[in-house]
């Protein structure tokens, strides 16, 4: 199983994919039902622990482990718990 950090790897570096498709959400306390989304567009840069967002007013830092699901072009290609829908696998 990819863990999301790789498979964000995967579609940042990929040139068979465009990262300003990819949406990913992650639980964000506080937020309306203690989740929000970005898209990839947003995303500064993808470090070993967390992925940096632009926020609009700052640079927020995300802990992969917050990461519940990413979409790539509205399909989820991978998702917390589940072991299928890997993008890039087989």
């Amino acid at each position: 199983m990819r863990t999301s950090h790789r498979l964000l790897l995967r579609l940042y570096h990929d040139p068979g994919y465009d990262f300003s498709r990819v949406e990913i959400d992650y639980v964000d306390r506080g937020a309306p039902g203690d989740r929000s989304t970005v898209r990839g567009g947003r995303v500064v840069s993808l470090e070993p622990q967390y992925m940096e967002v632009d926020a609009g007013t700052h640079v927020a830092c995300i802990p992969y482990h917050r990461i519940r699901r990413i979409l790539y072009d509205g399909e989820v290609v991978w998702e917390h718990g589940h072991r299928q829908g890997d993008a890039g696998d087989g």
